[in-house]
């Protein structure tokens, strides 16, 4: 199985493109062979984790070291991330000044949202993948995150399977649902569920026009192994963003 994007095709192969610092383009492949056993896939994708759990160990000590706090906000596209950022920043209390990074496939539209609030905000697009990597965000440690920062948002994109085994060295992970998608998702996803620290679910100004259950919707949550935080929150209305932005501030690691 591809560790990217999942498929149980053994012969392809998948292209990335990436940017370097200096703005240069280059691409590379990952080849996968016709016949190969389980067990070479498994150490293969235990290497490629491995790597990046390492960068992801530097990225928080980096981050550590000039007292920033890290906070990785996953979810299926659509769930309402670039929302609730964009609500966050607009009530950031004084003294939090954030740094956001933003992850796509393509396009810049979401970080052209975020910057109308007047923080930095920068695009990350991963092109042929699936996820953001601690790779990506090592980039921009000392670059575009600086001293000037002690918040860093990271909006990784929109998927509930592959940014969940990736760690960017964050500090606190966030999960966002909304209710339009169901009572069912953490069970059907519960890796992602069951490492976050926190359970945001949006959308909620819209409750009585679904057939939603909130009970329910949390018994899935804890089904799926999680002791996360669960808030609820409608980032149009801004009812319940009073107690995400008392969170934010509560996993502050260097107030």
């Amino acid at each position: 199985m591809c560790k990217d994007c999942g498929c149980g095709d053994a012969n392809h192969a998948h292209g990335h493109r990436h940017v370097d610092t200096e703005g240069r383009e280059y691409w590379h492949t990952h080849e996968h062979d016709q016949e190969h056993e389980h067990g070479r896939t498994i150490v293969v994708e235990k290497d490629v984790l491995s790597r990046n759990d390492a960068i992801a160990r530097d990225n928080r000590q980096w981050l550590d070291a000039r007292r920033i706090t890290a906070f990785n906000l996953m979810s299926s596209p659509g769930a309402g991330k670039t929302a609730l950022l964009e609500k966050t920043l607009a009530m950031l209390p004084h003294g939090l000044h954030p740094a956001v990074l933003v992850g796509d496939q393509e396009t810049d539209l979401d970080a052209r949202r975020l910057r109308a609030a007047g923080e930095r905000v920068k695009q990350i697009n991963t092109y042929s993948s699936c996820h953001l990597d601690a790779a990506m965000i090592a980039r921009e440690l000392g670059t575009f995150v600086d001293e000037h920062a002690n918040l860093l948002l990271i909006e990784n994109v929109g998927n509930l399977v592959c940014p969940a085994s990736f760690d960017l060295g964050e500090h606190v992970r966030v999960a966002v649902l909304s209710v339009t998608e169901g009572e069912d998702k953490p069970v059907k996803y519960p890796v992602l569920f069951s490492s976050a620290d926190a359970v945001v679910i949006t959308k909620t100004d819209l409750i009585p026009h679904l057939d939603w259950n909130r009970e329910q919707c949390h018994a899935c949550i804890r089904k799926s192994g999680s002791r996360a935080r669960i808030i609820e929150l409608s980032a149009r209305t801004g009812e319940g963003m009073d107690a995400w932005i008392r969170y934010l501030q509560a996993m502050m690691r260097h107030e």
